[in-house]
C-alpha cells in the first residue's frame, strides 16, 4: 500500500482515508444521526453546511454508531483533486483500503488530468452487480467543486451503479451535481446548516462536557446568538471557562468591545512574541492568510514559522491547504478592532499592500475589496478590466457581490476602466442612456489617455453589445461584436479561457438584437453558438436566455414542437443552475404558453403567462417585452374577448423609448389585430389593419383572404394566394393557416375535390403537432364543411368536434377505433427521442442535427422503431405510436 503513487508519480497519502477520531468534548446527536442512517437507503446524502458547521465530524460519529463501521469507504478531497486522474485514483484506494475488493481489470487513471471513461464503465459495472452496496463518503466535497468534469463522472457512476453504491457528499457548496432530479425523484437527503445549527437542549449538553452550568435562558441566549454555529459555540464557551459567572459573560459579548476580547487578547494576543502579535494584526484585514502576503504586509520574511505555529498551538489560526491560513472569524473581528487602537490610520495602506500582493498573483476577486478598502478605485477598475473581469458584473455568482462593491466608488474616480464599470451597473440596471453617456466617455477617455488597450478595447465592445441589444439595434450589435473579436487576438489565450461569459454574453447580446430586427438565421447562428458555450455557474444565465430565443425563433417559424423542445431545454438549464425567478427571461414561459394555445390548452397557457411574468428581466427586455403583449392578445382572444386582446395590442403600436421597431413584431401585432377584428365580425377592419401596418408573410396573407371571403371579395382573395409564394422554412404552424385559407377560397369558389384535399392536407400536417387553434379561428366555415363532408374527420378525434361530426355525418355513433395490439418490444429511450422528432415532421438530416447523431445512426434507429411498431412509413408508425401511447 505504501509504494502506491498517483499517476503524477506522488505517493498516496494514507490520512486522506482516515475517520477522523471524536474528541472527548463532542455532543450525540441522534436526530442527525439518525437521518443519516436513513438517507444512505438511497444514492445520494448531502451533508452541506459552513465551515465549522461540524459536518466531518457528524458523519464520523454515525460511522461510528454502525453495526460494521469498517464497511464505509472514507476519502478527505483535496484540492489537487480536481484533476480526474488524481480524483479517481484515491476514490479505488479508499474502496480497496475499506474492504472493498476492486477487481484489478478495472485499471488505474494513467493521467493526472484525466481518465479513461471505459475505467468509470467498469467500475459501474461491478458496483451494479455487488450483494451489498458500497458506501463512499468524500469529505470536503468544495475542493473541488469547481470541477464540473469530476462532478460529471461522479453523477455517472452513481447513475449507473444502480443500487451499488451509496454516495455521502460533504461539502460547504452545493456540489455540480443534478440534485433537482434526485430530489424530483425523492432519491438524495439533505442535511443542511440550518439541521447542523444546534439546538439550545446540544448547547446545554456541549457546556456540560465542558463542565460549565448555564441557565435554560443563557443556553437559548447563546445558542440564538452564535446561530447554533458549532465552532462559534465552543469559542465562547472556551471563554466562559475562564469567568466565575457564565451567564452574565456570554450575556455582555460584544465582538470587539466585550469581556471575551479581553480574554482573546490577553490569553491570545498577549501571550504570542511581539512580531507574532504584530502579523497577527496586520493579517486581520485579510479573509485568508498567505505567508507571503503576511510578509507583504509586515515587511519582514518571517509569516511561514509563525503562522506554522499558531496552527500547531490552536491559536485561532486554521490551515486551509496549499499554505493558506484563515484566523476565525471572531478572533479576527477582535484583532481588527484592536488595530484600529494600537496602529490608528494604518488600515487603508494594508489594504493597499493587499490588493497589490493579490493582484500581481492573479487573485482578483480577492484584490478588489482591499483596492476598495485603500480607496484605491482607479486601481480597482483597471485591474478588474484589465482582468476581463467586466462579464461578471453582468452575470454568474459574484454579479452582486461585485456591484455593491463598485457602488462605493467616487465620482472622482476617473479613467476608461472606472467608466466602463459604471456603464456595465447602469447597463444591468436597464438605464440605457446612462450606460451609453458612460461609455461614450470611455471611449473618449480611450483615444485622449492613449491607454487603448486590448483588454479595455473588448470590455468596451462587449458593452456596446449589450446596450445594442437594449435598444434592438443589430447593426450596432453586429459592429460592436466585431470589434470585440478584433481585440482577442492581442490578449493572453489563458486570461480569454477564465471568462467563458465574455463571448456567451457577446453571442447573446447579439442574438437577440439580430432576433428583434428579424434576422432569424443570423440570429440563430448566433444563439446556437452561445448555448454551446462552456458549461458553468458564469455562462448559465447567457445559455438559459439562447435557448429561451431558439424557442422563439421556432416558434415563429411555424414549429411548435422543436419550439417547445428548445424552451423546455431553457428551464432545465435554468432549474440545473439555480437561477431565481427574477434572473430569469420569461421568454421561455411566454413560448411554452404559446405552445399551449396553439394545442387549445387554455389553462396551461395561463400558467406558463403567469411564470413569466415574474421574470425580472421580461419588463425592460424588448424581447420579452413584446411577447407578453402579443401572448395576453392571443390568450384573450382565444377565452373569447377580442375587445380586450385588442387593447392589449395598442401597447405594440410603437416601440419603447429608445427602441428601434421590429418588423416581426410589427407584422405579429398586425395578424393579431387583424384576427380580432375578424372575432368582431369586423372584416374591414381586419383587412384595413393588415394594409395600413403593411403586414407580410403568409401567415398575414392567410388572415387577409379570410377577412376578403368575410366581404365576399373572392377574387382578391383568389389574387392574394396567386401571389404567395411558400417559403422553405415554413414550419406547420404557418402550413396549417395558409391551407386553410386556400380551402376557404376554393370552397367559395365552387371547387370542392380542391377544397376537400386541402382540408385533408391541413388535417394530417396538424396532427403531429396538435395544433387546434388554427381550425377553431378558422370559423364556422369549417365546421360546416366537414359536417358535410364526414370522411374529412376519419382518423382526427384530436381535434374538439371532430368525433361528433363524423358521428352526425353517419346518421350513428362514432365506430369504435380498433385496439392497437402492443409493440413487438419496447423502444430504447433514443429510440423514443427520434419517434418524437419524427412526428414533428422533422427530416432524417434534421432529427440527425438536433440529436448530434449522424445521418446514417438515425437511419438505423429509424428501421427499429418502424419493426417494433410494425409499420412501414412514417405516417403509419406516427399514427401507431399514437395509438399506444408512445406520443
Amino acid at each position: 500500500m505504501a509504494g502506491l503513487l498517483t499517476p503524477g508519480g506522488d505517493p498516496l497519502l494514507a490520512v486522506r482515508f482516515t475517520v477522523p477520531d471524536l474528541t472527548e468534548t463532542f455532543v450525540r446527536r441522534p436526530r442527525l444521526v439518525g437521518r443519516l442512517a436513513e438517507g444512505v437507503q438511497g444514492p445520494l446524502t448531502l451533508v452541506n453546511g459552513p465551515a465549522g458547521a461540524g459536518k466531518t465530524l457528524l458523519v464520523a460519529h454515525w460511522i461510528s454508531t454502525r453495526d460494521r463501521p469498517d464497511d464505509v469507504a472514507w476519502l478527505t478531497v483535496e484540492h489537487e483533486d480536481t484533476g480526474p486522474g488524481i480524483f479517481w485514483t484515491y476514490v479505488l484506494e479508499a474502496l480497496r483500503r475499506h474492504g472493498a475488493a476492486v477487481p484489478d481489470d478495472i485499471g488505474s487513471p494513467s493521467s493526472p488530468g484525466d481518465v479513461d471513461h471505459s475505467l468509470l464503465t467498469r467500475l459501474a459495472a461491478w458496483l451494479s452487480e455487488r450483494a451489498e452496496p458500497v458506501i463512499l463518503v468524500l469529505d470536503e466535497f468544495d475542493r473541488v467543486g469547481a470541477s464540473a468534469e469530476v462532478a460529471d463522472e461522479l453523477q455517472f457512476v452513481l447513475r449507473h451503479a444502480g443500487g451499488g453504491l451509496r454516495l455521502v457528499v460533504v461539502s460547504r457548496t452545493e456540489p455540480q451535481l443534478p440534485l433537482h432530479r434526485y430530489r424530483a425523484a425523492g432519491e438524495v437527503a439533505e442535511v443542511r446548516g440550518a439541521d447542523l445549527a444546534f439546538v439550545p437542549g446540544e448547547t446545554t449538553a456541549l457546556l456540560g462536557r465542558h463542565d460549565i452550568r448555564l441557565s435554560e435562558d443563557g443556553a437559548r441566549s447563546l445558542t440564538q446568538w452564535t446561530g447554533g454555529w458549532a465552532a462559534g459555540l465552543r469559542l465562547c464557551i472556551l471563554a466562559a471557562q475562564h469567568v466565575d459567572d457564565p451567564d452574565t459573560f456570554l450575556k455582555n459579548f460584544e465582538a470587539g468591545q466585550s469581556t471575551l476580547a479581553d480574554f482573546l487578547l490577553a490569553e491570545v494576543l498577549e501571550a504570542q512574541p511581539e512580531e507574532t502579535q504584530d502579523l497577527l494584526l496586520r493579517s486581520s484585514i485579510l479573509d485568508q492568510i498567505h505567508p507571503d502576503l503576511a510578509n507583504a504586509l509586515t515587511g519582514r520574511d518571517d509569516a511561514d514559522p509563525l503562522l506554522a505555529r499558531l496552527q500547531h498551538a490552536n491559536a485561532f489560526v486554521e490551515a486551509i491547504g496549499h499554505s493558506w491560513y484563515r484566523l476565525h472569524p471572531l478572533f479576527a473581528e477582535i484583532l481588527r478592532v484592536h488595530l484600529r487602537v494600537r496602529l490608528p490610520g494604518i488600515e487603508p495602506e494594508l489594504h493597499r499592500r493587499a490588493a497589490r500582493w493579490l493582484s500581481e498573483a492573479g487573485l482578483l476577486a480577492e484584490a478588489l475589496p482591499h483596492a476598495a478598502g485603500a480607496g484605491e478605485w482607479e486601481l480597482a477598475a483597471d485591474r478588474f478590466v484589465d482582468e476581463l473581469a467586466i462579464g461578471e458584473l453582468l452575470t454568474g455568482l459574484d454579479a452582486e457581490r461585485l456591484d455593491l462593491l463598485f457602488a462605493a466608488m467616487p465620482p472622482d474616480a476617473a479613467g476608461p476602466a472606472a467608466c466602463l464599470v459604471r456603464a456595465a451597473r447602469e447597463l444591468v440596471r436597464h438605464d440605457v442612456d446612462r450606460g451609453l453617456e458612460y461609455l461614450r466617455r470611455a471611449g473618449e477617455n480611450l483615444g485622449e489617455q492613449g491607454a487603448d488597450t486590448a483588454a479595455l478595447r473588448l470590455s468596451h465592445a462587449l458593452l456596446r453589445v449589450c446596450a445594442a441589444r437594449l435598444t434592438g439595434s443589430a447593426d450596432r450589435a453586429q459592429a460592436a461584436a466585431e470589434d470585440m473579436r478584433a481585440a482577442e487576438p492581442a490578449l493572453p489565450a489563458e486570461r480569454l479561457e477564465r471568462h467563458p461569459e465574455l463571448p456567451a454574453l457577446m453571442l447573446t447580446g447579439l442574438g437577440s438584437a439580430q432576433l428583434w430586427a428579424g434576422r432569424f438565421e443570423a440570429a440563430r447562428a448566433s444563439l446556437s453558438a452561445a448555448a454551446r458555450v462552456d458549461d458553468g455557474p458564469s455562462t448559465a444565465c447567457p445559455r438559459h436566455e439562447s435557448l429561451s430565443r431558439l424557442a422563439l425563433i421556432d416558434l415563429l417559424c411555424g414549429r411548435p414542437g422543436r419550439a417547445e423542445s428548445h424552451a423546455r431545454a431553457a428551464v432545465a438549464e435554468a432549474d440545473r443552475s439555480g437561477l431565481p425567478p427574477a434572473a430569469r427571461t420569461g421568454v421561455a414561459e411566454l413560448v411554452l404558453a404559446a405552445v399551449c394555445v396553439d394545442r387549445d390548452d387554455l389553462a396551461a397557457a395561463q400558467n406558463h403567462l403567469d411564470r413569466a411574468t415574474v421574470s425580472g428581466p421580461a419588463s425592460h427586455d424588448p424581447v420579452a417585452t413584446a411577447g407578453l403583449a402579443l401572448l395576453r392578445s392571443r390568450l384573450l382572444l382565444a377565452k373569447g374577448h377580442p375587445k380586450e386582446a385588442l387593447r392589449v395590442l395598442q401597447e405594440l403600436r410603437r416601440p419603447p423609448h429608445g427602441v428601434e421597431p421590429s418588423p416581426w413584431v410589427r407584422d405579429r401585432a398586425a395578424l393579431a389585430m387583424s384576427t380580432a377584428y375578424l372575432a368582431l365580425g369586423e372584416p374591414l377592419a381586419a383587412a384595413e389593419v393588415l394594409t395600413e401596418e403593411r403586414a407580410t408573410g403568409p401567415e398575414a396573407t392567410a388572415v387577409a383572404v379570410r377577412a376578403r371571403l368575410a366581404t365576399g371579395d373572392r377574387e382578391a382573395a383568389r389574387a392574394l394566394l396567386d401571389a404567395l409564394s411558400p417559403e422553405p422554412d415554413d414550419g406547420p404552424g404557418v402550413v396549417v393557416r395558409v391551407l386553410l385559407a386556400r380551402a376557404q377560397t376554393a370552397d367559395a369558389l365552387g371547387d370542392d375535390s380542391t377544397a376537400q384535399r386541402l382540408v385533408a392536407r391541413a388535417l394530417r400536417t396538424a396532427r403531429p403537432e396538435q395544433l387546434r387553434r388554427p381550425f377553431l379561428e378558422a370559423g364556422p366555415w369549417l365546421r360546416n364543411f366537414v359536417r358535410h363532408r364526414p370522411v374529412l374527420a376519419q382518423g382526427h378525434e384530436w381535434l374538439p368536434g371532430m368525433s361528433a361530426v363524423r358521428g352526425a355525418g353517419q346518421g350513428g355513433p362514432p365506430e369504435r377505433e380498433p385496439v392497437a395490439e402492443p409493440v413487438i418490444e419496447p423502444l430504447s429511450e433514443r429510440e423514443q427521442e427520434v419517434l418524437e422528432r419524427l412526428a414533428q415532421m422533422m427530416s432524417r438530416d434534421e432529427i440527425a442535427a438536433d440529436l448530434h447523431l449522424s445521418v446514417n445512426t438515425v437511419k438505423t434507429h429509424l428501421k427499429s422503431v418502424y419493426r417494433k411498431l410494425a409499420a412501414t412509413r412514417r405516417g403509419e408508425a406516427v399514427r401507431r405510436a399514437r395509438d399506444l401511447h408512445l406520443l
